[in-house]
């Protein structure tokens, strides 16, 4: 029996660089193929240089960074969450009211 396949091709403009994705679809798993180009050496000297730190090959290398930024994302600490509450109000319009009074909760 076979496959159901279907392949395509994107091609994105990004300021320099253009990205070449090659994908093909079947019933169990999707794969792309990316291509870049116009890179600066500088670049892929450095992430040559971090795969080589790593243990791995630059393709390999590139695979890890592309997953760590787009699927993982870092994400802010409760101070930096708490520091982008906007400084609105005055103090006293959140003074809590002691009421030394027991309430009737069952009135």
């Amino acid at each position: 029996m076979d496959t159901l396949r279907q392949e395509y091709n994107v091609i994105l403009f990004d300021s320099n660089a253009i990205i070449r994705a090659k994908s093909f679809l079947s019933c169990d798993r999707t794969m792309a193929n990316l291509i870049v180009r116009n890179i600066d050496d500088a670049i892929v000297k450095a992430l040559k240089q971090r795969a080589s730190r790593h243990g791995v090959s630059a393709e390999a290398e590139h695979r890890k960074i592309l997953e760590q930024v787009l699927l993982h994302p870092p994400q802010k600490s409760f101070a930096e969450v708490l520091c982008l509450i906007p400084n609105v109000g005055n103090d006293s319009d959140f003074e809590r009211i002691q009421d030394d009074t027991p309430a009737d909760v069952f009135a």
